[in-house]
């Protein structure tokens, strides 16, 4: 994987994690921690997040050949889930979120699972890993995610002076930004998809006219 394919997926995968949604999520749950709390959930979150991301980059191709799935398949449907993350980032406000337990006990679920990681992210996961053999390629692509997750996780230990810098109003705009560049990853996604399905079925077509 040359560096220019390295810094892309760095990009993408940055993007995936929608930092503004999930800036805005961890400020409303770590509201009542003081900042050392705040700092040490970040860390925990971020090496959750590296470690979950390993394990889904690294099973990708078992998983597809466990259940019998296309990798064309399933990029067509995290392309879908991701659109809708998308839409609700344009359309919805991202800071409203009620918290019923301690904020130590959501790092896992649900800040890194489902807030971080969502649907879409696990999928992108799973199809990068699907696509990559084992080698150099799979730990370029690893260190590029990684880079992108640790970004992530130094805005969240920065949360508290993000927020003073440019206010709830700031990360909602972003949030939506980020909801508008996703949508054109969701569709390239799916694009692909169709694309690489459809080559598949002519090659077949022709493997069996021949």
């Amino acid at each position: 994987m040359p560096f220019s394919e390295a810094f892309a997926l760095f990009v993408k995968f940055f993007f995936l994690l929608t930092p503004p949604f999930v800036i805005s999520v961890f400020l409303s749950v770590t509201k009542d921690c003081t900042p050392q709390e705040k700092s040490a959930m970040a860390i925990k979150l971020t090496l959750v997040i590296i470690l979950v991301s390993l394990i889904l980059l690294v099973g990708g191709g078992y998983i597809f050949d466990l259940f019998g799935i296309t990798l064309e398949a399933f990029r067509i449907g995290t392309g879908a889930l991701l659109f809708l993350t998308a839409i609700s980032l344009v359309q919805g406000d991202s800071s409203n979120v009620k918290v019923t337990a301690s904020p130590a006990s959501l790092v896992v679920v649900p800040l890194a699972i489902p807030v971080t990681l969502g649907p879409a992210s696990i999928g992108a996961l799973l199809v990068y890993g699907g696509d990559l053999k084992f080698g150099l390629p799979l730990l370029i692509a690893f260190i590029s995610i990684t880079l992108a997750i640790v970004c992530v996780g130094i805005l969240l230990w920065m949360s508290s002076f993000i927020e003073k810098a440019i206010g709830k109003s700031g990360l909602v705009v972003l949030s939506k930004l980020t909801g508008l560049i996703l949508s054109a990853l969701s569709c390239q996604m799916i694009f692909e998809g169709i694309s690489k399905f459809i080559t598949m079925a002519i090659n077949a077509s022709k493997a069996v006219g021949g």
